[in-house]
């Protein structure tokens, strides 16, 4: 057992506190849920996904029957297609119909959907009902259970509607990662990534150097990892918990990942298009002469070692930019982009000009070259 982080914001008028912890099994998700002392849930419900519920509903059953509370499992089918509002209606009926009160919890066991989802439903249902994140892919370990956003697509415009709900306890059972499919495991290396390159230009060169070993998904070596990203998104969540400031530097890459998500009809993974649009927004930072073509040759590359994607195929500059202007970070009519004035240093600008949005997104098409 590695000792957990806690993640708090105290004395504001927005206060929560609550603690991730990494496991290498399920088997103390029950006593993590005691130490969380005005936890005292009569009923618990396990939302998962179709995919997640075969592997790993029966060995969370047996951990939170420790709790003795009455336990609830509401599956739904896996995939971003999902996560929308009607799905949302068919938990609140299921909790209606079985009794949940505002003092029973929510349990997330899954993935970023999952997590989205559940939390959104625990942020409206009864006006709030606790939750827990319980995370099984490394881009929700790593990114998407930790900070509170809570959310559902919305005529397939991504996380549209939603809400900000703190987790009460995240709890991390790091060995569901190494049975991960490549695909799901380098969308979670696309946020990993990510967070390197807005904070930490010592976790990026960390990144480069142990690459083998993250890809042979060495357990001690992803442990560290998971807890760099957690480490840097938690500071920038205290500081900034309902996203007013600093909290943007977490959506580099977004921008543009987003747009080509929905381009692309959901057919490549959240992280595979976060990968994409970093390069489109470290081109536009080249260009603007924040970071020389050596850092934005750096990231190139490394997302090429992760397997990671660096141009978005069969999707135009019009059909990206076009997309993007419906995007929720749009502030007074004008884009409120992420950029990098250095590795490791991401900052907000809001003069980014629909020229240079669509030169970026023409790189990302193939329509004009990297260089």
């Amino acid at each position: 057992m590695e000792e957990g982080i806690t993640i708090e914001r105290e004395n504001t008028g927005l206060a929560f506190s609550y603690r991730i912890e990494w496991e290498h099994d399920f088997s103390r998700l029950a006593a993590c849920l005691h130490e969380v002392g005005d936890l005292h849930p009569v009923r618990i419900c396990i939302v998962t996904d179709s995919n997640v519920a075969p592997l790993y509903l029966e060995d969370v059953k047996e951990a939170l029957a420790d709790t003795g509370a009455e336990l609830f499992t509401w599956i739904f089918p896996a995939g971003e297609k999902s996560k929308n509002l009607a799905t949302v209606e068919e938990l609140f009926r299921f909790l209606i119909t079985n009794h949940f009160q505002r003092t029973d919890l929510l349990a997330a066991l899954g993935g970023g959907v999952t997590g989205d989802l559940t939390g959104f439903t625990a942020a409206a249902y009864l006006r709030g009902i606790d939750f827990i994140q319980i995370p099984t892919t490394l881009l929700a370990q790593v990114d998407s259970s930790v900070g509170g956003k809570t959310g559902v697509d919305f005529d397939a415009y991504k996380n549209m509607v939603g809400a900000f709900h703190q987790p009460r306890l995240v709890y991390m059972n790091t060995s569901v990662l190494a049975t991960l499919p490549d695909d799901q495991f380098a969308s979670g290396m696309g946020e990993v990534i990510k967070s390197a390159e807005i904070r930490s230009e010592y976790f990026f060169r960390k990144l480069e150097k142990k690459a083998s070993l993250i890809i042979a998904r060495d357990p001690d070596m992803l442990s560290y990892v998971i807890r760099e990203c957690c480490e840097i998104k938690g500071a920038v969540v205290e500081d900034d918990p309902n996203d007013r400031g600093v909290r943007a530097i977490l959506n580099f890459g977004h921008t543009l990942g987003h747009a080509i998500e929905k381009c692309k009809n959901f057919e490549l993974l959240h992280g595979q298009c976060v990968a994409i649009g970093t390069i489109g927004a470290a081109w536009l930072s080249m260009k603007r002469g924040l970071i020389t073509e050596s850092v934005y040759q750096r990231m190139i590359n490394i997302n090429r070692k992760f397997d990671l994607p660096v141009s978005a195929e069969g999707v135009t500059a019009e059909q990206i930019v076009r997309t993007a202007h419906s995007d929720k970070k749009m502030e007074n009519g004008k884009l409120k982009f992420i950029l990098l004035d250095g590795l490791g240093n991401a900052i907000i600008d809001n003069t980014v000009s629909e020229e240079e949005l669509t030169d970026a997104a023409r790189v990302l098409t193939g329509e004009e070259s990297h260089a």
